[in-house]
């Protein structure tokens, strides 16, 4: 490709979310004004070590020319119409490295970081734009140290990419688990049962918290802080007698742990940066609601409806600020490369826009300030003041 001021590629790693797809149109629409051009990388950082550098090779599979015409059409979409991976260049198992490679790279565990670097040399892309959470930008941090000039922007459904108040694709999620939960009562309250909702959240508890601050839950438990299920099937009981349609609703993030527990795991099997599948806490939660209920219920059990919203929640088309956002992300990161500025992660700090060290991914970890927001003894959130607190409270470090 032939460009003015230089190539640009554009990738999107993890979990799909509602406005990854706005976020590439910013990049793209505003790049191509300016005199860039724009590669989409495929897959996620997958893409980026499955190059056959060869100029009769086909890599249509793994990279894609955008144009206007593209993104606008797919700018109104929720996904990622590059498709997304769980892919560590730094970290490929040996059964995962590409054909063309497997001569060279034969380590159980392969670092092809090496390849990545001459593979976007070899498309012409002086800039990266990775769009994903701390795992997929924690390479991006990674490349950025080994000279390659990244600009970051952050997306997850759970919020907890360090140093910004917000991460594409969170205010989607929230306000899906409002409508559905609103979906879920009328059949929690036509048969007097507890309502266990889980919802994703790993190791932060923002997208159990927010509904249940919001009104939508009475309870919610969270990965920051581990509970006693006595103590919270006593605290639905006493709900469920004070609602007078005779139903009550917690809230249970993915992550989160019985007391003297661990996190529940669906299987033993590991992604490309470590992480076990999370699955089963709600199941496990409704189990031990359901037979401890006759304590706290004069000696009778409480049925439970259990629901996983899952994909739910991340299908679909994006809200408003899922659609505002990543329209400014995206202009922001046109911003930073333009003024030669690179290592920076976008992000949105006290409701302004601003730009961070990429570093900070790294670095630190962001989860739920259980002191300051969440009532250990009550099972949740919690508030003194919301005075100069940013638009979704509990997202500031």
């Amino acid at each position: 490709m032939e460009s003015k001021k230089g190539i640009i590629g554009i990738l999107t790693g993890g979990g799909d979310v509602p406005g990854l797809n706005p976020a590439i149109r910013a990049v793209t629409i505003r790049a191509i004004r300016e005199g860039y051009q724009v590669i989409g990388i495929r897959r996620g950082w997958g893409g980026t070590i499955n190059i056959v550098r060869d100029k009769n090779a086909d890599n249509s599979n793994f990279c894609i020319p955008l144009t206007e015409e593209l993104v606008n059409r797919m700018g109104r979409t929720g996904g990622t119409f590059l498709h997304s991976s769980r892919t560590h260049p730094g970290k490929v198992k040996k059964a995962d490295v590409p054909e063309h490679l497997r001569d060279i790279y034969k380590d159980e565990v392969n670092d092809l970081t090496p390849e990545v670097i001459k593979n976007l040399a070899f498309l012409g892309i002086e800039y990266m734009i990775p769009i994903g959470g701390d795992d997929t930008l924690s390479y991006g941090v990674r490349l950025f140290k080994e000279g390659f000039k990244v600009v970051a922007i952050p997306k997850t459904m759970d919020n907890d990419v360090p140093g910004t108040d917000y991460c594409i694709g969170f205010s989607t999620c929230v306000s899906r688990t409002i409508a559905m939960i609103n979906t879920l009562r009328t059949s929690a309250g036509s048969h007097e049962r507890f309502l266990v909702v889980e919802v994703f959240g790993r190791y932060a508890g923002f997208t159990a918290m927010l509904p249940t601050m919001a009104g939508a839950a009475n309870r919610c438990v969270i990965p920051e802080h581990k509970f006693n299920i006595d103590r919270l099937t006593e605290l639905l009981t006493e709900d469920r007698r004070r609602n007078p349609s005779r139903y009550s609703i917690v809230l249970v993030s993915e992550g989160a742990m019985f007391e003297g527990g661990e996190m529940v795991f669906k299987d033993t099997t590991t992604d490309a940066f470590g992480h076990k599948k999370l699955g089963g806490i709600g199941d496990l939660v409704s189990d031990e609601l359901k037979k401890r209920s006759r304590n706290f219920n004069n000696g009778k059990e409480i049925n439970i409806i259990n629901q996983k919203l899952g994909y739910l929640v991340r299908g679909g088309d994006p809200d408003a600020i899922d659609s505002v956002v990543p329209m400014a992300y995206g202009n922001l990161a046109l911003d930073l490369i333009m003024s030669g500025v690179h290592g920076r992660l976008v992000v949105l700090k006290n409701g302004r826009y601003d730009n961070v060290p990429i570093e900070i991914v790294t670095s630190t970890k962001k989860t739920v300030n259980v002191e300051k927001y969440y009532n250990r003894d009550r099972l949740r959130p919690q508030y003194r003041s919301f005075e100069m607190q940013p638009l979704f409270i509990m997202t500031s470090e």
